[in-house]
């Protein structure tokens, strides 16, 4: 997957069967609006992006499926862990979206969960669905992959 953190930047949950699943086409950054418990379990790394998936509804863009844990240290005011939660982007950016979710085959699926300068950020990717036989061949070249490198390894 090769992707590049910046110093500083904290990652918190990354959905790596996105990669599987899905031809990644472009990435997108935005924020999350999110509840005081919810932050502080994000924090404690108790998020799951596995089953989430981003839809626009209303010139907005909401996250569903993201499970967050309840706070470890929440009282009766903690927050449900699977609530639909706004993500925070640029107007221009949203009409983007918009144009991109709506053409055949593509869908917004959430990458990463990461603290920025502070803020808990979420990595967005604008996706194509990944036949069976296109994953086998990810796969395969995967391995060839693995073995080339194990083999140079054991030559030298």
């Amino acid at each position: 997957m090769g992707e590049r953190r910046e110093p500083g930047e904290k990652l918190f949950a990354a959905n790596k069967k996105a990669y599987h699943d899905y031809f990644i086409l472009e990435k997108l950054e935005a924020g999350i609006a999110l509840q005081g418990t919810e932050v502080k379990s994000i924090r404690e790394g108790r998020i799951n992006l596995k089953d989430s998936y981003a839809i626009v509804k209303a010139g907005e863009i909401f996250l569903f499926n993201c499970h967050i844990s309840p706070y470890s240290h929440g009282n009766r005011e903690n927050h449900e862990p699977t609530r639909s939660r706004k993500l925070l982007l640029h107007r221009a950016e949203i009409r983007k979206l918009i144009g991109k979710s709506q053409e055949k085959g593509l869908t917004l699926v959430p990458l990463r969960v990461y603290l920025r300068r502070g803020r808990i950020k979420l990595e967005l990717g604008v996706a194509r669905g990944k036949k069976l036989y296109d994953k086998r061949e990810t796969e395969r070249r995967k391995d060839a992959d693995r073995e080339a490198r194990m083999a140079m390894k054991n030559h030298s």
